[in-house]
């Protein structure tokens, strides 16, 4: 992407806060970008005449806002309208507006729940896992009420296994290995998936020592093959990381531990924690 020098219409004086993401942009490359960025977010609450009459008054292009009109009419797809404005700007190429396109149409005819469940879903793919599982747990409850009292149709149970599946991975990416596992065998007790299960087995292997983790498998006897495939890929992961730069530095790092420049080791020592101390924080965050 190269670098603008010229925003495509005027610099807003007051903003436009998006419907759903709770952020403000001034100008249209913002928006553009924040569109791009958090696609799988956004609904069709992003396609209302408020929106085009800022494009149109405060950025002057009424040529757009003209467009964005036609689409709200005639309620149009939420793709072609969140396209159309990517387009007009010029920020993205078009095979990231087309990526941005399959992500809308992807939901498409998802329902409610569904839709909830994508957006705590981005927020794991971003790290955001104390959000994320705060997230799942509201959206368990509120199933288990629908279920209940049949408020409204829900979608098939692999979606809640998904959901279950998923609050895993959260926990899991915050090494707290024991609930991640209970949240994947639930998933797999729902709809026998053998991925969940597989899970559930990686989990327990995290969490538990050796004899622990023998022990656990002795008494599970239909995790055979699955404790042989779960190692071979832990083999296979362990091998790529040792192959890393990262591993490299780490034995030249060892090796000033032991030498006469001990003091550049511990110093390095401190930078690296502070930046795990810093990103645990960031993960951790709302």
């Amino acid at each position: 992407m190269s670098r603008i020098t010229k925003s495509i219409g005027k610099y807003a004086t007051t903003p436009y806060s998006i419907p759903g993401l709770e952020t403000s942009v001034y100008c249209l490359e913002e928006l553009c970008y924040l569109l791009g960025e958090n696609a799988v977010l956004i609904d069709r609450t992003i396609m209302n005449r408020g929106l085009a009459e800022w494009i149109e008054s405060e950025l002057d292009l009424p040529e757009l806002a003209e467009q964005m009109y036609s689409i709200i009419q005639r309620q149009g797809s939420l793709s072609t309208f969140v396209c159309l404005i990517m387009e007009y700007c010029g920020l993205q190429d078009m095979y990231y507006i087309d990526s941005v396109r399959k992500t809308l149409k992807r939901g498409t005819g998802l329902s409610a729940m569904e839709r909830h469940k994508s957006q705590i879903d981005y927020l794991v793919t971003k790290k955001k896992y104390m959000s994320a599982i705060r997230g799942y747990h509201s959206l368990i409850e509120k199933w288990n009420y629908v279920s209940k009292n049949q408020t409204m149709i829900l979608p098939g149970i692999n979606v809640l296994a998904g959901i279950y599946h998923n609050l895993g991975v959260a926990y899991a990416g915050l090494m707290l290995y024991d609930r991640a596992a209970d949240s994947f065998e639930h998933a797999y007790k729902l709809d026998g998936d053998r991925n969940h299960f597989l899970a559930f087995i990686a989990a327990k292997r995290m969490g538990l020592s050796d004899s622990e983790y023998i022990d656990f498998v002795a008494e599970v006897p239909d995790a055979y093959d699955d404790t042989l495939r779960l190692e071979r890929t832990m083999e296979t992961l362990k091998s790529q990381w040792e192959n890393r730069g990262e591993t490299h530095s780490l034995k030249l790092r060892r090796s000033t531990r032991e030498s006469d420049e001990a003091h550049k080791y511990y110093d390095e020592n401190d930078r690296i924690l502070k930046g795990l101390k810093d990103g645990y924080r960031e993960n951790v965050s709302v």
